[in-house]
């Protein structure tokens, strides 16, 4: 997997393994077919004693692994069918800026907010862990400050430099996120991170952590920003979400949302949507009835480094690192887009092979 430098490695009973590279799903037909016995042994192998209490308990779990001079992985093991499999996501030891990374100068300014709740969403394998990990290494080598993260589990290890850093684990260090959130504030921390807002409680301690004066910094499987919005007020029930309505436009800074799209080079590009708090979007956050603005807001708002989805497709594409096709399928409204590319103006050979004449 490592060496082939594919994102995941999926493990199950009577098929060969399988890795994802640049995206798609690669089944290794040259390798044998997984029995039953072995990829129970491979499983509880990586497990400590505690880990293996949690799965004969709960029947699945995740859990970091590393593999020296090789590399460390997010493991979960799970039962199919009364067979165990396995899905390992390897985790970039590497530390790469967010100007390596590719995305916008706005996300280092978001990372620089003295205070406030900063969200990084997307699907899953769309870069949100990376992200956030080069977000912290800029905090940690520019500034003065401790930082507390809550995860589950422990992907990216950071080491002080201009900051402390105390990395606590779920299952290990602390029994939940509402725990550890609920203590978080007598540790005297400057900047939080959770590793993913996955319940109302969650979501609620974020905020709060937020309003006393925190930089926040979390994640969502929401695939941009409107719906991030919508998704942590639907969290709550409605008798209370005028008040999460009044909390989030008091404490947002902003919403960086990523999608992941095949280089025509080799690899895969971020194409990055970014949401950032303006006295428009506050309005619209406030009042349910103009919350699906917010788009309108993004593509109006550039001079605060915002920018949509589309936008972002459109100017990968104009550089030349993704196709049309990709371009396309990727876009919030594909006949739109291929409006917009046309105005772009597409020479005609091209455009015939991608449908937009």
């Amino acid at each position: 997997m490592a060496d082939r430098g594919s994102s995941d490695l999926h493990l199950k009973v009577g098929s060969p393994p399988a890795v994802r590279l640049n995206a798609r799903l690669v089944v290794l037909r040259d390798l044998p077919v997984l029995g039953a016995e072995a990829t129970q042994k491979l499983a509880i192998g990586m497990m400590d004693e505690r880990q293996r209490q949690t799965f004969e308990n709960h029947r699945e779990i995740d859990f970091a692994y590393s593999v020296p001079g090789t590399g460390r992985f997010r493991v979960n093991v799970f039962h199919q069918r009364g067979s165990v499999g396995l899905t390992l996501r390897r985790v970039s030891t590497e530390r790469a800026s967010i100007e390596d990374l590719g995305l916008p100068s706005v996300v280092r300014r978001l990372a620089e907010e003295p205070r406030g709740l900063v969200l990084v969403t997307g699907t899953a394998g769309s870069g949100k862990t990376t992200t956030l990990a080069a977000m912290i290494d800029h905090i940690n080598h520019t500034r003065e400050a401790h930082i507390v993260t809550i995860e589950d589990p422990i992907e990216v290890l950071h080491q002080d430099d201009k900051c402390i850093i105390n990395q606590r684990e779920i299952g290990i260090d602390t029994e939940s996120y509402a725990d550890a959130l609920r203590h978080v504030v007598r540790q005297d921390p400057d900047i939080v991170l959770i590793g993913e807002m996955r319940d109302h409680e969650t979501v609620a301690a974020a905020l709060t952590a937020a309003e006393i004066g925190n930089l926040v910094l979390s994640t969502l499987h929401t695939i941009d920003a409107t719906e991030t919005i919508n998704r942590i007020i639907d969290f709550f029930p409605p008798y209370q979400q005028k008040q999460i309505r009044l909390m989030l436009a008091s404490t947002l800074k902003g919403i960086v949302s990523l999608r992941l799209i095949p280089s025509i080079n080799g690899g895969l590009v971020p194409a990055v949507e970014v949401l950032v708090m303006t006295g428009t979007v506050r309005e619209y956050i406030l009042d349910s009835e103009q919350t699906y603005k917010i788009r309108d807001a993004m593509d109006e708002g550039e001079y605060y480094g915002m920018q949509t989805f589309d936008k972002s497709l459109l100017s990968l594409y104009q550089q030349g690192r993704i196709t049309l096709d990709d371009a396309t399928a990727m876009a919030a409204n594909a006949h739109d887009f291929k409006i917009k590319v046309r105005q772009l103006g597409v020479s005609s050979e091209t455009a015939a092979q991608s449908g937009i004449y």
